[in-house]
């Protein structure tokens, strides 16, 4: 089966003002259309047409760097729609909040570390909330489309939560400010299926 493009959830405008619908809907449409359509040209005609994403990205090393550089694309972008909602925003509860306080003493220290890997990834990458073999949370980041759960990442883990920190997720909005992008972030997060993807990591 080929992969493809997963619908948003909800309208290109819905994030706005903190995310614009112009970058929206390039991001999208255009970026991650384009991850999809490159990973599927990629594996075509090979085993890892039978592989879930996710096994795909556990098994990276064995695969070309197209594979390597779409099949990120498209399993770190899948993910980051899902964990930003209109009308979201404030802090996590329960469980995750538990493990949070755990790992980094409180909620803000965990924003501080997040924003940190966040705002100083040199040139495009990702920030990452992760979780451990041992089940704890950690933050890290990695370059480009790489993300925790290849084999060939320096942090390894779950991701349940990540920032896309290549330009074409804000410059058209925030131009160089990066930090301020990472900053709007905080608004649009949604907790809720943060909290699933932590449940479903353990």
């Amino acid at each position: 089966m080929a992969f493809e493009l997963p619908a948003l959830a909800y309208a290109h405008a819905a994030l706005e003002p903190h995310i614009d619908a112009r970058t929206m809907e390039i991001h999208h449409g255009k970026h991650h259309q384009a991850y999809v359509t490159n990973l599927n040209n990629a594996i075509a005609g090979t085993d890892a047409e039978k592989m879930s994403i996710e096994d795909i990205c556990k098994n990276i090393s064995k695969f070309p760097v197209a594979v390597r550089n779409n099949g990120g694309g498209h399993y770190n972008h899948t993910m980051f729609w899902t964990i930003m909602a209109p009308n979201a925003g404030g802090a996590p509860t329960g469980d995750l909040a538990a493990a949070m306080d755990k790992a980094f003493g409180n909620f803000e220290e965990f924003k501080k570390q997040f924003a940190a890997a966040a705002a100083t990834r040199f040139g495009s990458g990702w920030a990452w909330l992760c979780v451990k073999d041992d089940k704890s949370l950690c933050v890290c980041s990695t370059p480009n489309q790489d993300n925790p759960l290849m084999d060939i990442a320096e942090c390894k883990g779950t991701p349940i939560l990540g920032i896309d920190v290549w330009e074409h997720a804000y410059y058209l909005h925030y131009q160089n400010r990066r930090p301020d992008y990472v900053g709007a972030f905080w608004n649009v997060i949604n907790w809720k299926q943060v909290a699933e993807n932590y449940k479903k990591a353990l």
